[in-house]
């Protein structure tokens, strides 16, 4: 009988092992591979660069990745990481465009992680996609590599990628990113607009746990929609699970929201990171053309930037937005017409 018993004991441990590497293998997975264009092998050479793709806006993502590669003799892999529904518009739109030479792989999202973790915001609905949470689980991914970048799908790349990836972070920093001090000539810009470049414009500060975070209301903030990342640092420092606190946190006490912070994945950042990084050469991400539609910025500033960051509610593919001749070079029409560009002169 003891036998008996620890034969059984060893089968429900294996049975249950066995249950928990089917369900992370469901929650996170990557498609099965295309055998031509799809790579599974990782070289130490490559730069990794992750952008999510979503379906209504998969023309930007593209831009975003036509723009990295053309302007680059670098080896790069591109982690596309998308929902269910849109994976093979993410394939057809790659495999039947210029963009058919590209090495990449299409990562899946299964929004079941954020369960109970995002608090539905109606004042900007656009803000919740799940894909916008991407960022705060890079090492759940399937992306073999220690050292990776991460770029929104609103921005262009003008300048060569290996330049931002070759930034040393400084000792125990998991993450490099551009503080939203350090660009003079589009502090004229946040002026005007009324954008916030301090935690007072993010974080609501009347409640006591944000007060004793202890994190001055003036320190500047930075911004997360393109930044380096150490994933050796990520994983020890167990970022992941500290940025999902501040996540169930908020859900709880209602300590930012897309109305107060203009988004809902930065506040979080922005808790875990105070102090803690690593800043990156502003004209790796020149901000805020998305903020107005009709204030711009002078050509020296826009010749100058190594990359244009369209964030705000002004995005380059719509109409009315700012420069939209420099997004366009790099825009390539969607293969299988789903996406499109809304201009004045358009049907719908």
């Amino acid at each position: 009988m003891p036998l008996l018993r620890k034969v059984n004991r060893a089968l429900l441990t294996l049975l249950v092992v066995m249950v928990c590497v089917l369900l992370h293998s469901k929650l996170w997975r990557a498609p099965p591979p295309h055998p031509q264009t799809e790579h599974k092998d990782n070289s130490k050479n490559d730069i990794p660069v992750v952008i999510c793709a979503s379906e209504n806006r998969m023309g930007a993502a593209m831009a975003t990745i036509n723009s990295v590669h053309s302007n680059t003799d670098a080896s790069l892999i591109f982690f596309i990481v998308t929902l269910e529904g849109a994976i093979q518009l993410t394939r057809q739109y790659i495999e039947r465009s210029a963009l058919k030479g590209i090495k990449y792989k299409i990562l899946e999202f299964n929004p079941k992680v954020l369960s109970g973790k995002v608090k539905p915001d109606s004042s900007r609905p656009d803000l919740l996609h799940p894909l916008n949470f991407v960022r705060f689980y890079l090492p759940l991914l399937d992306i073999n590599y220690n050292k990776l970048i991460y770029l929104d799908d609103d921005v262009i790349v003008q300048g060569d990628i290996k330049d931002l990836f070759s930034i040393r972070l400084q000792p125990g920093h998991a993450a490099a990113f551009a503080s939203d001090c350090d660009l003079p000539p589009t502090h004229e810009m946040v002026r005007s607009v009324g954008m916030q470049t301090t935690y007072m414009g993010f974080l609501d500060y009347r409640k006591k746990e944000v007060r004793d975070l202890g994190i001055n209301p003036r320190d500047c903030t930075f911004n997360p929609g393109v930044f380096v990342a150490d994933m050796q640092e990520w994983k020890k420092q167990k970022i992941t699970k500290q940025l999902e606190k501040w996540m169930e946190e908020n859900v709880k006490q209602n300590l930012y929201s897309s109305s107060i912070a203009g988004g809902v994945a930065t506040p979080p950042m922005l808790i875990v990171f105070h102090n803690k990084y690593t800043t990156i050469d502003p004209s790796w991400n020149v901000r805020h053309l998305g903020w107005s539609p009709s204030s711009s910025y002078p050509s020296y500033v826009l010749d100058k930037a190594n990359l244009l960051h369209w964030n705000g509610l002004y995005k380059p593919w719509k109409y009315p937005s700012v420069h939209l001749d420099v997004w366009e070079k790099w825009f390539i029409p969607d293969p299988t017409g789903n996406f499109f560009l809304l201009r004045p002169d358009s049907d719908s």
